[in-house]
């Protein structure tokens, strides 16, 4: 049987708001910490700022996510080599224990050729976990409604390439029309992370609410209990329709609600 297992919350969730709000809202919800999602608000790209909030509300950064979107290509740095060892650097005073990180996307030749290598040799020199996250396949421009390609190398499972640790996402797996609970046994005890979050099977990036797509969201969090499992559990949900804080709190809070009574 697993320890507690930690229940933190994505700043992505509070999205268009900022980390702030996201430190805030984990505070006065109960969450266990925070993974900073590094992106275009300044804050979260601010390791003083970071701490300072996490002081002030007494929140602890669980996770630091590197920024391998589209959208953060030159966040930090246009180099991703760069951007990863940042997001340790990060991870390090933030004193959080994992750094999660995309694959390679499919033109950045030379970090792909390199980023194993990259990986294992940060993960050794700093002793934070650099948990690859699994991905989806998206319509290429100008393909048609039912086409699909991989963005990524060498695919959308990072158990083709081999890391010591994973982030299991799945609104991700909803998107690839993956089995979850498959995936997560080829994780094995790499399984360090999971974006708790769900989908409709929709070929998109939905991060709907737990419990309220296909994933098996519930019994990965039994199955997590009754295992070695010794990581995070994070929210990354969208709440960009909720109407008001208010309505985003409610939210956030019934999320943390459905993952603490499924992990027992």
């Amino acid at each position: 049987m697993s320890a507690a297992i930690p229940v933190g919350m994505s700043t992505a969730s509070v999205w268009p708001l900022r980390a702030r709000t996201g430190f805030e809202l984990a505070a006065a919800l109960g969450y266990d910490g925070v993974e900073v999602m590094v992106w275009a608000d300044p804050e979260s790209q601010s390791v003083p700022a970071l701490r300072k909030r996490s002081r002030e509300t007494g929140v602890p950064v669980l996770a630091v996510h590197s920024p391998s979107l589209l959208i953060t290509q030159r966040v930090w740095s246009p180099d991703p080599v760069v951007r990863l060892r940042r997001s340790v650097e990060a991870a390090m005073e933030l004193e959080a224990r994992t750094v999660v990180v995309h694959p390679p996307f499919r033109w950045q030749r030379r970090y792909g050729d390199a980023f194993a290598d990259l990986v294992a040799e940060l993960e050794q020199s700093s002793g934070v976990d650099i948990a690859v996250e699994n991905m989806f396949k998206v319509r290429p421009p100008g393909g048609s409604r039912t086409s699909r390609v991989s963005a990524f190398r060498p695919s959308i499972d990072p158990t083709d390439e081999g890391y010591a640790h994973y982030t299991l996402d799945l609104s991700h797996t909803a998107a690839a029309d993956m089995d979850a609970l498959a995936l997560a046994d080829r994780m094995g005890d790499g399984l360090a992370h999971v974006h708790l979050a769900d989908g409709s099977g929709a070929p998109k990036d939905e991060h709907l609410m737990p419990g309220r797509g296909t994933q098996p969201c519930a019994e990965l969090l039994e199955r997590l209990t009754r295992t070695s499992f010794a990581g995070q559990i994070v929210l990354e949900v969208n709440t960009r329709g909720a109407r008001d804080l208010a309505q985003r709190a409610k939210q956030l809070g019934e999320a943390l609600l459905y993952a603490r009574l499924h992990l027992g």
